[in-house]
């Protein structure tokens, strides 16, 4: 899990909302990118400014679908036109 802080109120309602609809989530903290589902948005009530702490579920990213067979440049029977 990745636990996230943020003072930002239109961040905070947009992992909100993505928790609410069941969609993945994007953090940029520094030079690292998570991906994944929001699990909860906790906000931290004896701090000034508010402060809210998010935990965020990574996914491993996808990988790549390989094609089974390599794929024919040139048309199927193209060499009907000539």
């Amino acid at each position: 899990m990745f636990t996230y802080e943020t003072v930002d109120q239109k961040e905070v309602r947009r992992f909100r909302i993505a928790q609410f609809n069941g969609r993945m989530a994007t953090v940029k903290a520094g030079e690292s990118t998570v991906t994944g589902f929001v699990r909860s948005v906790l906000e931290q009530e004896s701090s000034i400014p508010p402060r809210w702490t998010i935990t965020i579920i990574p996914n491993a990213p996808k990988e790549e679908i390989k094609p089974l067979r390599p794929v024919s440049r040139a048309r199927p029977f193209s060499e009907d036109y000539f």
